[in-house]
């Protein structure tokens, strides 16, 4: 439970805003999530295989890449392959419909490179650093859009709605928040270490025994 709510919410809410009343993209399109075995990655995953999307994920990690499959992503490639967007068309002809970026950095222009027609980037964070150069001309002719997520925008109520939606999904597909590791409160200062090396999932702080 300590794990899941900002992180949940957060990819409900990069999977949902681009329509109003908020709701999942339609069944069949394709999702990329960059930074996929992270916090919010892990839960794009899942919550993208609840609502029937092809995910495809990014990361380094092989070990990871084959856990991320296991959650329910119909694959995994790394941001550093130099046929990543071969790569890409191959497992979605007609381009990516969706992508949830929490890395920015140099790869975001190669994020937008994989978007199909009317495809939309949901900004979660910028783990990679600013994006050094990026052609907004890219955006034009197949009417591209990029928007931020930020959770702190829900009211209570919102947030309550959009919980109760997240954990029918999490119970229906019998998947559950991954944490890498849980750490007593007096290692609090090694689980901060632990977390820099970029682990798998969450990782969380037992604050009493």
């Amino acid at each position: 439970m300590a794990g899941a709510p900002l992180v949940f919410l957060t990819a409900w809410q990069a999977l949902t805003q681009w329509s109003e009343p908020a709701a999942p993209p339609k069944r069949g399109s394709v999702l990329l999530v960059t930074g996929a075995s992270g916090g919010v990655g892990v839960a794009s995953v899942l919550l993208g295989k609840s609502m029937g999307l092809k995910v495809v994920g990014l990361s380094r990690s092989r070990a990871k890449g084959d856990k991320l499959k296991q959650l329910g992503a119909a694959a995994v490639f790394s941001p550093d392959d130099p046929g990543l967007r071969a790569k890409v068309a191959a497992i979605a002809p007609e381009k990516v419909d969706l992508a949830v970026d929490s890395v920015g950095g140099p790869w975001f222009a190669q994020v937008v490179a994989t978007l199909g027609y009317a495809g939309k980037i949901s900004v979660v964070g910028r783990s990679g650093g600013p994006v050094p150069e990026f052609n907004t001309g890219t955006l034009f002719f197949r009417r591209n859009r990029i928007g931020g997520v930020a959770v702190a925008d829900y009211t209570a109520e919102m947030a309550r709605a959009a919980w109760s939606e997240i954990v029918r999904r999490l119970a229906e597909t019998g998947a559950r928040p991954v944490v890498d590791q849980v750490f007593p409160f007096d290692q609090v200062v090694e689980a901060f270490g632990w977390l820099a090396q970029g682990p798998m999932g969450k990782v969380v702080v037992r604050v009493a025994g």
